[in-house]
């Protein structure tokens, strides 16, 4: 059959049922999934030195596993010397297999290793997406100390099928997402 991905048959096989049977859903189709997981990283900074945009492109790509794309500044501001279609930072949109592996490096690695770590918190969209901030990049296992010339920091988005907030912290906790404080059902 080929690989599966550790939080892809933990979905399938635990956390579907468990959210099936707390939310009462009639079918596994109604069950929320986890979209994609899509990496933000604003590089203000890379106006004045193209490098950067260089070593932030290889950084993700050595953390994603997928090539960044750059995004570019949609209009001119002449107070931070920005030009229109300027590169301005990197994203990059993980799906299927490379978003479980991703999620799993993310919950089983790179979280434990932030310092003062007290879990993170649980604001989401409303719609049941949740964005979490990552203000070093150091705290992936990927990222090559001695390489880091300055610190960068992530946005992390989890784009879910979730019709609330509520379900969406459910999908999220049960991957293992450690929340600061547990919601009140």
């Amino acid at each position: 059959m080929g690989y599966t991905p550790t939080f892809k048959r933990k979905y399938q096989e635990e956390i579907v049922p468990a959210l099936q049977k707390e939310f009462s859903y009639k079918s596994v189709m109604q069950v929320p999934v986890l979209e994609k997981i899509i990496i933000n990283q604003g590089l203000g900074s890379a106006i004045a030195d193209k490098k950067i945009m260089e070593v932030a492109i290889e950084e993700l790509s050595s953390i994603s596993g997928q090539k960044p794309v750059s995004t570019i500044s949609k209009k001119d501001i002449a107070n931070f010397k920005l030009r229109k279609k300027m590169p301005i930072g990197v994203r990059v949109t993980l799906r299927s297999d490379r978003m479980y592996e991703f999620l799993d490096r993310l919950v089983s690695i790179a979280l434990p290793r932030i310092r003062d770590f007290k879990g993170i918190g649980d604001k989401f969209d409303g719609s049941g997406n949740y964005t979490l901030g990552v203000t070093e990049q150091i705290i992936f296992p990927e990222i090559v100390m001695d390489k880091v010339t300055k610190m960068n920091g992530y946005n992390i988005t989890f784009v879910t099928t979730a019709k609330n907030d509520e379900e969406g912290y459910a999908l999220l906790k049960s991957f293992g997402l450690p929340f600061k404080n547990a919601k009140k059902n």
